[in-house]
């Protein structure tokens, strides 16, 4: 999930990413990992942004990842064929803190051949900088402050402030997530209002899969009492044990604990 937001606010809010980790509020777009000439490791949580002369390259991650440095040459090696006039600048971003010493690592290195690229601790970073861009608010409550509950309450008057409704419900929401990584849900509710969030994509999208989940849930344990009551009837009629996991799909365990309970019941009968 957390992948996914990253991924949305850098691709909505790229030049207010590319001003905070270029310098400058280029303007970029999406470069799909099919322009490149082979599939990617890890399509899901690859963002690769593009203007004319520059690759922006950033991984977002939840934890330490001893993967990292390997990606982070093969990617640059398959931008450089496609691209080889452009630069590039590759950016790994931790959302949480971490005492690995993963989160370190900044280069790849076997004989013969170094490359680098750059590391961001959002903990370590003075929160001020993700106030000043509505497509960084999300990302104030991890940077390095001492009362996170506060840096929430101030993120969430910038996000009021925001005038177009729809950017002001995607912010609200993908502050909401993110700030799930450092702070308890119900405070975060207290504080973002559920009713600025419903025009967001971000928060439509979540109702509609926690409500698919609910479905399925609910028809796996409607499927799994069903069996149960057919094996409690199977095994009152004194039919095999063997059988009844054969015809039921349980394991010996199961059956065993099913008649268990139905001789105790005819016990206390």
């Amino acid at each position: 999930m957390f992948d996914n937001i990253c991924k949305f606010l850098a691709e909505n809010f790229s030049t207010d990413f590319a001003t905070w980790l270029l310098g400058e509020p280029i303007s970029l777009t999406e470069l799909s990992p099919s322009e490149l000439s082979l599939e990617p490791i890890r399509a899901d949580a690859l963002i690769l942004l593009e203007s004319a002369k520059i690759v922006l390259h950033l991984e977002f991650q939840t934890h330490a990842d001893a993967n990292i440095p390997f990606r982070m040459i093969d990617y640059r090696l398959r931008v450089y064929r496609r691209f080889p006039q452009k630069q590039m600048r590759q950016v790994v971003i931790y959302l949480k803190e971490t005492s690995s010493e993963l989160v370190q690592q900044n280069t790849f290195n076997i004989a013969g051949t170094r490359h680098e690229f750059e590391v961001v601790r959002l903990w370590e970073q003075p929160t001020e900088v993700f106030l000043r861009y509505p497509g960084l608010f999300p990302l104030a409550v991890l940077g390095g402050t001492d009362d996170r509950a506060s840096r929430l309450q101030q993120v969430a008057q910038e996000i009021i402030a925001i005038p177009d409704q729809r950017l002001q419900s995607n912010v609200a929401a993908a502050t909401a997530i993110l700030a799930g990584l450092v702070l308890e849900k119900g405070l975060i509710q207290r504080v973002l209002r559920r009713d600025y969030m419903r025009e967001s994509v971000i928060y439509q999208e979540i109702e509609a899969e926690a409500k698919a989940e609910g479905r399925a849930e609910g028809k796996a344990e409607g499927k799994a009492e069903g069996i149960r009551l057919v094996a409690v009837n199977l095994l009152k009629s004194q039919m095999p044990l063997a059988e009844v996991i054969r015809v039921t799909g349980l394991s010996l365990e199961e059956a065993k604990l099913l008649r268990k309970e139905i001789e105790g019941e005819s016990h206390n009968s």
